[in-house]
C-alpha cells in the first residue's frame, strides 16, 4: 500500500513538471505507461493535468478532463472547479464561469474562499464591481474567513474600476478590524492613487508603508515615480528615483527609460545620456523603447546624423521600427525647421507600409504651419482619413497667430461638430480675434456652439 501511495505521488510529480513546461503530450503519455504499470492516476493527477490545459490550452480542452475522471470513477472536487472557474475568468468568459459555479453547488461540492475569490475576480475583470462586492458580501454570509488575496481583489478591483474612494475607505475599515496590510496592498493603492492622479495621496501611502515596518520595493517607487513624470512633476519624480537608488534598487530597461525621457524633456541631456550609458553598462539589453527614447534624445540635440544610423542599428539587430520611431524623426525635423526632411521621411514612412500616421501628420501640420506654410497645412489636413483633437487644436491656434479668425472658427465649428475638444485658451483666442476683427455676430454664434457642446459633453 505504501509502495503504491509513493508510486502514485510519483507519477503526480512527474505530471506536474511535464505540464509546468507545457509539454502535455507527453504528460498525456506518462499517465497511459503509468496506468499499464498498475499506477492508477488519482484526482491530483487529472487536476493538474486540467489545470495545464485551462492556462495554456482552452476551457473546453479542461473541462474534458472533468469527463475522463468520472469515467476512471474519480470524483472532482473544489480544486477541479477552482482550476475550470480561474480559465474562465482568464479569458473573461462570465457566463461559464457562473455555469460552472452553479454545477459545482449542484455537485454537492462546497465553495471555498477561493472559489468565490475567481468569481470576485472575474467579476471585476468585466467592470461588474456591483456584482464582485455582492460576491465579497457571500463570503461574509458563508461563515467562510476571507484570505488576503480576498481583500487585495477587492481593493485591486474597485481601484481598476475607478472606485479609488471606495477602495480607500474598505481599507480603512479592514485596518480597524485588525487586518494588517502587507507590502502588496500598499502597492495596490499606491498604483490606483497615482492613475487616479491623486499624486499627494499616494506620496503619503508611500508614507505610510515606511512607517508600517515594510520597505517600499522597486515596484512601489517605480509606480510613484512614472506617476511623477506622467503629470510634469518631474523634480519629485527624480527625487524618488534618488531615493530608489540610495536603498540600492536596480532599474529595468522600462523604468530608465522613463526616467530618460523624463530627464530629456526638461532639458537635462547630459544627464540623460548619463542615464542611458549606465542603463547598457549594466548588462540591460535595449528594446525598441529604450532606442526610441535614445533617439528622442539625438533629435531634440539636434543630431540627426546619430539619429538615422541609431535607426539603422536598431533595424541590424533584428528590431523593426514601429511608427513611433519614424514619428519621432519627423517631429525632431519640424522643430529643427527642416521642413523638407520631414516630408521626405514621410514618404520614406510610408513606402516602408505605414499608410497613414495620425501623430506624425499632426506634428507634419504643426511643423508647416511654424515654418509660415498655414495654406499647406491647411491641404494635409483636409487629405487626412483621420483627425483628433491636436489636429485641430494645432491648425487653429496656428490660424490665430496669423490673423485668419474667420477660417479658424469654421475649422472651430467642425471641429466641435466631429465632437472633438479644442484647448480654452485656443477657443478664447478665436473669440477674442473674431470680435478684435468686427465679427461679432460670429463670435456669439460660436460661443452659443462651444456651450452646447460642453452640454452635450
Amino acid at each position: 500500500m505504501m509502495v503504491f501511495g509513493l508510486s502514485t505521488r510519483l507519477l503526480n510529480i512527474c505530471i506536474a513538471s511535464l505540464c509546468k513546461s507545457r509539454l502535455l503530450e507527453r504528460a498525456e503519455a506518462v499517465i497511459i505507461d503509468g496506468i499499464r504499470l498498475g499506477v492508477i492516476p488519482d484526482v491530483v493527477t487529472y487536476n493538474t493535468l486540467l489545470s495545464a490545459y485551462s492556462r495554456f490550452v482552452s476551457l473546453d480542452a479542461a473541462y474534458s478532463v472533468v469527463h475522463r475522471m468520472k469515467e476512471a470513477g474519480i470524483s472532482p472536487d473544489v480544486i477541479t472547479y477552482n482550476s475550470l472557474l480561474s480559465g474562465a475568468t482568464r479569458n473573461c468568459l462570465l457566463s461559464q464561469s457562473l455555469d460552472l459555479f452553479e454545477e459545482m453547488l449542484q455537485a454537492g461540492i462546497h465553495p471555498n474562499v477561493w472559489s468565490y475569490n475567481i468569481l470576485m475576480h472575474c467579476f471585476f475583470k468585466l467592470g461588474k464591481p456591483d456584482e464582485a462586492n455582492r460576491v465579497f458580501q457571500d463570503i461574509l454570509l458563508h461563515n467562510l474567513t476571507p484570505h488576503s488575496a480576498t481583500f487585495n481583489i477587492m481593493l485591486n478591483g474597485l481601484c481598476k474600476n475607478e472606485y479609488i474612494d471606495n477602495a480607500l475607505m474598505l481599507f480603512r475599515n479592514l485596518q480597524h478590524h485588525g487586518f494588517v496590510p502587507r507590502l502588496v496592498t500598499y502597492n495596490i493603492l499606491i498604483h490606483g492613487l497615482c492613475k487616479a492622479r491623486r499624486l499627494g495621496q499616494a506620496r503619503k501611502m508611500l508614507k505610510e508603508l515606511g512607517e508600517s515596518g515594510y520597505e517600499p520595493n522597486a515596484i512601489t517607487y517605480t509606480t510613484v515615480m512614472k506617476c511623477c513624470f506622467k503629470f510634469k512633476q518631474y523634480d519629485e519624480g527624480l527625487e524618488i528615483m534618488s531615493e530608489m537608488k540610495s536603498k540600492g534598487y536596480t532599474f529595468d530597461g522600462f523604468a530608465n527609460c522613463t526616467v530618460v525621457a523624463a530627464l530629456v524633456k526638461t532639458g537635462r541631456i547630459e544627464e540623460a545620456n548619463a542615464c542611458m550609458e549606465q542603463t547598457m553598462r549594466n548588462g540591460i539589453e535595449l528594446d525598441l523603447a529604450a532606442y526610441n527614447t535614445l533617439l528622442n534624445m539625438y533629435c531634440r540635440e539636434g543630431k540627426f546624423e546619430a539619429a538615422y544610423k541609431l535607426m539603422d542599428e536598431i533595424e541590424n539587430g533584428g528590431l523593426l521600427c514601429d511608427k513611433y520611431t519614424h514619428t519621432i524623426i519627423i517631429d525632431g525635423l519640424c522643430k529643427a525647421g527642416n521642413i523638407i526632411g520631414a516630408e521626405h521621411h514621410l514618404q520614406y514612412m510610408k513606402m516602408v507600409g505605414f499608410r497613414e500616421n495620425l501623430v506624425a501628420l499632426n506634428c507634419m501640420i504643426d511643423g508647416l504651419s511654424k515654418a509660415g506654410q498655414i495654406d499647406r497645412a491647411m491641404d494635409l489636413y483636409k487629405s487626412m482619413e483621420t483627425k483628433d483633437s491636436f489636429t485641430y487644436t494645432s491648425l487653429v491656434h496656428n490660424l490665430c497667430k496669423v490673423g485668419r479668425f474667420r477660417c479658424a472658427s469654421k475649422l472651430m465649428m467642425k471641429c466641435l461638430r466631429d465632437g472633438k475638444k479644442i484647448l480654452r485658451a485656443t477657443q478664447r483666442a478665436v473669440l477674442d480675434g473674431l470680435r478684435s476683427t468686427g465679427y461679432t455676430d460670429e463670435a456669439r454664434k460660436l460661443r452659443w456652439k462651444i456651450r452646447v457642446a460642453r452640454i452635450l459633453r
